[in-house]
């Protein structure tokens, strides 16, 4: 396992959203299309996960999540669409995907673009 400094820990950026939308992309078969409500200060973004296989778009909408907000964005898809956030989850099987990941779960609900430390 690599370390990393308290510092370089310090630089990442994660806030509760809120997912108001989640979609499967005509061009995929196992990666969906979610948008996310951070907040005022950042306001909507789209993030792109692999979870199709075991979540339905339904299952998500209206729920609230961990999301990486301060990553480059990637392009993702055929049609180069951007993934600006990436939504954290734990992966009991690590990268086998045959393993379904789970999804945090907030106690209670809090203001979309709240600071997780």
């Amino acid at each position: 396992m690599d370390t990393i400094s308290f510092d370089d820990f310090q630089k990442v950026d994660i806030r509760i959203g809120t997912v108001l939308k989640a979609e499967v992309p005509e061009w995929s078969h196992w990666v969906m299309k979610i948008t996310v409500d951070l907040g005022p200060e950042i306001g909507e973004k789209v993030c792109f996960s692999g979870i199709m296989k075991f979540f339905s778009p339904e299952v998500l909408v209206g729920k609230q999540f961990p999301f990486v907000v301060n990553l480059e964005p990637k392009k993702i898809g055929p049609e180069k669409d951007l993934s600006e956030v990436m939504m954290l989850m734990s992966c009991p099987g690590g990268d086998d995907n045959e393993v379904a990941p789970v999804l945090f779960k907030l106690q209670e609900e809090v203001p979309n673009g709240t600071k997780v430390f």
